[in-house]
């Protein structure tokens, strides 16, 4: 039987997570994960959020510039109104910055019987868990957990320490506002006021 909406079989599609702290490889992963589903010939959309202006706005691009095309959108509504009838595989970086339907989205399209990737931080700058990544986790059936190196020792690194003194819930920035740390050296408190209740 063949889905009218998305054109797919009856053939069941799965949910992959690629996440980490910041420098982790999760954009270099992803691309990787693309450009094999290319070799493939595969029909992907890749999506990423408007806030993401770093490198190139219609590129999703790596620490180390590896880049791929993608549509910018700002919601997951807008994903779900891009997706393409003959779409097998859509992927979406810095999920992390999605309103939590987007869980709601990756579960509908990969019953559709698409490969849906998503890539971005497990846990924010004060090492909690952003979400809705934590969600999208809870129901992927594979999960790519990404290491960086911890800048003050070389250990491997889970965690996004915020090196400027901001407690703005959402920084986007790159090496001058966050390093990769390790449990040990990671600061989450560093520029928090003493008296401020921490959030759990």
């Amino acid at each position: 039987m063949v889905d009218m909406e998305y054109g797919r079989t009856d053939r069941g599609g799965w949910i992959e997570v690629v996440c980490g702290c910041m420098f982790s490889g999760k954009t270099e992963e992803l691309i990787k994960l693309l450009k094999r589903a290319q070799i493939a010939k595969k029909k992907i959309q890749v999506f990423k959020p408007h806030i993401d202006n770093r490198y190139q706005l219609d590129f999703i691009v790596s620490h180390n510039s590896t880049k791929l095309p993608c549509e910018v959108v700002e919601d997951s509504r807008d994903i779900e109104a891009l997706i393409k009838p003959d779409t097998q595989v859509v992927a979406i970086d810095e999920v992390q910055f999605f309103d939590q339907n987007v869980v709601e989205l990756a579960q509908k399209l990969a019953s559709k019987g698409m490969q849906v990737i998503c890539a971005g931080l497990d846990t924010d700058w004060q090492g909690r868990p952003f979400h809705p990544v934590p969600l999208l986790l809870a129901v992927a059936e594979i999960v790519r957990k990404q290491y960086a190196v911890c800048t003050e020792c070389g250990a491997p690194a889970t965690k996004t320490q915020r090196t400027i003194p901001s407690t703005e819930k959402v920084l986007v920035g790159t090496g001058e506002v966050y390093q990769a740390r390790c449990r040990l050296h990671f600061s989450p408190y560093q520029y928090l006021s003493t008296d401020r209740e921490i959030e759990v």
